[in-house]
């Protein structure tokens, strides 16, 4: 008998767990496992904010996958996924021509979110990798080298505008305000010559999120420098800076794009019916009307039924769906029953930058240092997981 042959598409949360999974849920010879990602390393979505500013070493965030996964297990492909043939059970890719499976596991992550925004591929940063990172730190870092180097001094050199107060934008701007004045120190700009704005559609900051925690994060935030306008859309990015719903422009050389995400565009071109790129699964992942597919992470779509809205996608979830995935996939391998997802959301704390935080663990909110605490020992939890003690001791974070 043929052993089954299973592909996972994706090497972020939900992937790289899905895999993990596998491995040890599978007999040695039972399955033939590939996972398929552009990169040949894995890295942590939800730290990126950090090396962008300029906080963290962008090494930090990043693993190889070999030193992570066991690839006697599995079999790893560097390349690019450029369609899923779901009748022909075919996942064609850019070098290795393609790939057959009897089970598909769809991580294939996000893309930005414009919301029909014209220019913001154009003159915005939107790119949340570890390349993308590098990128806006090296940006920011010329606008201060370049300030006092010019014969007109520039405001818009000085000005960073990060569109979108989501839990992306508000760690972003918490970590690039407690960077600037080591910044102005560096390149010796008075500090007053800054200005940092945190501009939102919604007609508050971290949409959905407590509305004290909400508080104490715009507080701490002013007090940095920061000044948000809310209920304020964007009307266009431009290459200097972005016009306001209102019709008033502000002049920047940066603006960092936060808004949101979306799934990724190959579920549109594969077919699936989908919204904004995620397909609504069936309870026990599956895409509707395709039993050997899985689609979890940002490409799935998870009702919550309490409020009747879709979950966010979060890396917390994506973990989640990849334990259950794994498992399913594994049952139906041994002819047994799948089980369905629950989202079990156990808190959500975001950092503000140095040691400041908020969050809700537990039903209980934290602020300050405490948050900061529990932000850390969750990020070394994701990688317990994934890779044991060893790699908590190579990259965790002293929650200290």
């Amino acid at each position: 008998m043929n052993k089954p042959k299973i592909v996972i598409l994706g090497a972020g949360y939900g992937g790289m767990i899905t895999a993990s999974r596998l491995t040890k849920e599978l007999g040695y010879n039972e399955a033939d496992i590939t996972l398929v990602n552009k990169h040949n390393y894995h890295y942590q979505t939800t730290w990126l904010h950090e090396p962008a500013a300029g906080t963290l070493d962008p090494e930090k965030t990043r693993m190889k996958i070999s030193d992570v996964l066991n690839l006697n297990k599995i079999h790893f492909i560097k390349d690019v996924v450029v369609d899923i043939k779901k009748d022909e059970k075919k996942v064609i890719l850019e070098k290795n021509n393609e790939l057959d499976y009897d089970y598909l596991v769809v991580a294939l992550g996000s893309e930005p979110e414009t919301f029909g925004v014209p220019g913001v591929f154009e003159h915005a940063f939107s790119k949340w990798t570890v390349n993308g990172a590098r990128q806006v730190r090296d940006h920011i870092e010329y606008q201060f080298s370049i300030y006092n180097n010019e014969t007109e001094k520039r405001d818009e050199l000085l000005t960073f505008i990060v569109a979108g107060a989501g839990f992306t934008g508000i760690e972003f701007i918490g970590e690039l305000s407690e960077r600037v004045p080591q910044l102005c120190d560096s390149y010796d700009v008075p500090r007053e010559k800054v200005k940092m704005y945190v501009i939102e559609a919604a007609p508050t900051a971290l949409p959905g999120f407590d509305p004290e925690l909400v508080e104490y994060a715009m507080n701490l935030l002013e007090s940095r420098g920061v000044e948000f306008k809310i209920s304020c859309p964007i009307k266009e990015v431009t290459e200097h800076g972005v016009i306001l719903a209102d019709g008033n422009e502000i002049k920047s050389e940066t603006v960092v794009w936060a808004t949101g995400v979306r799934g990724n565009s190959l579920i549109e071109k594969a077919g699936f019916e989908n919204m904004r790129g995620r397909v609504k699964v069936e309870s026990d992942l599956r895409a509707p009307g395709h039993g050997d597919i899985f689609i979890i992470g940002d490409c799935a779509l998870i009702i919550n039924e309490e409020i009747n809205r879709p979950y966010p996608p979060t890396a917390q979830i994506a973990m989640q769906q990849a334990a259950v995935c794994a498992s399913n996939i594994k049952a139906l391998i041994h002819n047994e029953t799948t089980k369905g997802f629950k989202p079990d959301i156990k808190g959500t704390v975001a950092s503000l930058g140095g040691k400041e935080a908020i969050g809700i663990v537990f039903d209980r909110k934290l602020y300050g240092s405490s948050a900061n605490f529990m932000k850390k020992m969750i990020d070394n939890r994701y990688l317990y997981m994934l890779g044991g003690t060893p790699l908590v001791l190579k990259k965790g974070k002293n929650p200290l």
